[in-house]
């Protein structure tokens, strides 16, 4: 008998393998397609409909319910809408050669006019913090705006009753340790976790602060149901972390501690915990695990020491594969759709064996990946998935 999507992912999750592998397309923010692509692939299917971006900042699509229909994606989502009241926040505005806006945490985003594919930032708002007053009289944004949370409860019960899928739950910002940095700027970040630590700490505090005021509500919410719930903060470069083990473990560890034991003890029904986590951090996984990191995402299989068959050998019976389908970086963008397939079949060969494997892209599909790509990326999936 066949599985429901539902079924098929709860199944992945526990580590038992599906009766076929289950899809993610656009149910996470981190799993998404570009606009861009998505207008391209439609155009190349010959499907004619709008599509609308979702995020400003990384222009992700909305992967339309016809569309996931037809690509038969086993994940819905939950998500929070943004709050009325937002003082800091400022709209979308062309400025000379960039489009501008100022998000709800006073961070300011630019994208190029021209050939622009997404927002990168330009102005961090504590950059001259020195002190835990500078932090304490910030204006931060109430994580308990009733505008939040005004459907969540409907978005949840339609994935998992009406669609009979597996619900990811979004967060309402991004990670603690990334959005700190984001506040500061990187460069004096990373010089107040040498110089600075209690600016650190109480930074990190904040955030955490908002984060459990946030998952709090809406796990009192969901009630007794079973969810995945979206974490994230990128640890890693290209070639290494983005600072040493012991500085993670020591600094910014013990808040993931913290926010992940609170969701599980919060929780009502079983709450996985999905973290996404770019770039080189294959030293990081047993500390993930410890703190109960249950799905990784999207284990960046072009970066340094990032093997999909010893992950799986070493820790696939402790931590899904949310992504990790093919590299996004060379192949999916710049490959014949060969080497895609090639690609493709390496990884899920690797990852699938057993279960705890969502195929899912490796974070969004950028603008600039054919469309020949994404359909020879799918239908790879397909034959393992007898479709």
């Amino acid at each position: 008998m066949e599985m429901t999507s539902y079924e098929r992912v709860m199944m992945a999750l526990e580590h038992r393998e599906p009766d076929r592998i289950p899809f993610d397309l656009g149910a996470a923010a981190v799993t998404g397609i570009n606009i861009r692509a998505l207008r391209n692939l439609k155009k190349y299917l010959g499907i004619d409909s709008e599509s609308h971006v979702q995020d400003e900042i990384t222009q992700l699509a909305e992967f339309d319910p016809a569309m996931a229909a037809l690509f038969k994606t086993d994940v819905g989502t939950a998500k929070p809408r943004p709050p009325i009241h937002a003082p800091l926040r400022k709209d979308p505005y062309r400025d000379g050669n960039y489009f501008r806006l100022t998000d709800e945490f006073g961070i300011g985003w630019q994208m190029p006019v021209t050939n622009g594919l997404y927002y990168d930032q330009y102005h961090h708002p504590l950059a001259n913090a020195e002190t835990i007053k500078d932090i304490e009289r910030y204006p931060w944004p109430d994580p308990l705006a009733p505008e939040r949370f005004a459907d969540i409860e409907h978005q949840v019960s339609r994935v998992i009753d009406v669609e009979q899928k597996g619900c990811f739950v979004e967060r309402m910002s991004s990670g603690m340790w990334e959005h700190a940095m984001w506040m500061t700027g990187y460069e004096k970040f990373f010089m107040d976790m040498l110089t600075n630590d209690l600016l650190i700490h109480a930074l990190m505090e904040k955030i955490l602060e908002l984060k459990m005021k946030y998952w709090g509500r809406v796990l009192d919410i969901i009630g007794n149901r079973d969810v995945i719930i979206s974490t994230a903060d990128d640890l890693g470069t290209q070639e290494s972390l983005l600072v040493s083990l012991d500085l993670y473990r020591s600094l910014i560890w013990p808040y993931h501690c913290r926010l992940f034991r609170f969701i599980k003890e919060r929780a009502r029904g079983k709450a996985y915990i999905f973290f996404h986590n770019d770039g080189s951090i294959m030293e990081t996984l047993p500390l993930l695990i410890e703190a109960g990191v249950d799905i990784l995402n999207p284990f960046q299989v072009n970066c340094r020491g990032m093997d999909t068959a010893k992950f799986k050998r070493g820790y696939g019976k402790d931590l899904t594969i949310w992504g990790g389908s093919c590299d996004s970086q060379t192949v999916l963008p710049k490959g014949a759709p060969q080497q895609v397939k090639d690609e493709t079949r390496r990884r899920i060969e690797d990852l699938a064996p057993g279960g705890g494997f969502i195929f899912a892209p490796i974070h969004v599909i950028q603008g600039d990946v054919p469309p020949q790509n994404i359909i020879a990326w799918w239908e790879t999936l397909n034959e393992y998935r007898g479709m």
